[in-house]
């Protein structure tokens, strides 16, 4: 019988990362990542469903989030892709994981097309919504659609230390603004948003963002101890492992052809589905098509 979701902290060689976790200790387990400005409570339409059907669910805060902390004031505060990646490594391997199902967005989603890339041998299955993404950091230079460009305002603004400012004073309201603009038809009342909005609180949340936000266009350096990551990342390998890709309609920020794009990345994927009526953070807007898709991934890794 499924059990309640139980918070727990587990120590890496860089993090104290807090999670939450479902379901029976021996079930299959299945990570779920979380993207920005958001934390585990976007799983919370998903994760009951998969523990109740038999499944260890894990899901982590990301740095800079909520619990989450640095054990180390030298560690550099860094939100790049490499950083979302090794996380996800370190986690699993010390909570004893040798393989699992992974399922996230936007940053979660690039942990985990990470961890599928570089280390698929700990990945039975891949649900990526927004499909394929690992940034391409070389190619940052070059300029998107105006469309796209007006859809990124933000990521321009972190790049100024007037946006760092109003970052960290107006966190809620900027990242309040964010949701509406991405998933226009999510209508979160303001207790489910200020339900997460705590996890904004974190005392390395602005740098982590800004760092993140400004390394993916060459705009801030990396940490040195993952520019072995970065380099792999760089060639902007495959992913080999069985993978489902979900698109919201109505992503406000990256739109469903961006992921229509990266089908050849995926030479194992068993579908792309685009999902009416659903915005950026597809877990909340519809969650029924996430537990599907993670189940079909299951039944698959265990044939």
């Amino acid at each position: 019988m499924a059990q309640m979701a139980e918070r727990r902290h587990i120590r890496t060689d860089t993090l104290t990362i807090a999670y939450e976790q479902s379901g029976p200790a021996d079930g299959q387990p299945v990570v779920l990542l979380h993207g920005f400005p958001d934390d585990p409570r976007t799983w919370d339409g998903v994760a009951p469903a998969l523990a109740a059907a038999g499944f260890r669910v894990l899901v982590p805060w990301l740095r800079g989030y909520g619990e989450t902390r640095f054990l180390y004031p030298m560690t550099p505060r860094s939100g790049q892709q490499a950083a979302l990646g090794a996380d996800l490594l370190a986690f699993m391997d010390a909570l004893n994981i040798a393989c699992a199902l992974l399922a996230g967005y936007d940053w979660g989603g690039r942990a985990a097309c990470i961890m599928a890339t570089l280390w698929p041998e700990w990945v039975s299955g891949l649900l990526s919504i927004n499909g394929y993404n690992i940034q391409d950091i070389a190619a940052s230079g070059r300029p998107a659609a105006p469309e796209q460009e007006h859809r990124h305002w933000y990521q321009w603004y972190f790049h100024t230390e007037r946006g760092r400012a109003g970052l960290a004073r107006d966190r809620r309201a900027l990242c309040r603004l964010l949701w509406q603009l991405w998933s226009p038809n999510l209508h979160a009342s303001e207790a489910e948003f200020a339900c997460t909005a705590e996890s904004f609180d974190n005392p390395d949340f602005v740098d982590v963002v800004i760092q993140s936000y400004r390394h993916r266009h060459r705009a801030a350096p990396g940490d040195p101890a993952l520019e072995p990551i970065e380099q792999h990342l760089a060639a902007r390998p495959p992913i080999t492992v069985p993978s489902i890709i979900l698109h919201g309609a109505c992503d406000g920020v990256d739109p469903p052809a961006n992921s229509e794009r990266h089908v050849s990345r995926f030479p194992r994927l068993r579908r792309r589905d685009v999902v009416p009526l659903a915005g950026h953070f597809l877990p909340r807007e519809a969650p029924d098509s996430v537990v599907r898709a993670l189940r079909e991934l299951a039944g698959v890794a265990m044939n």
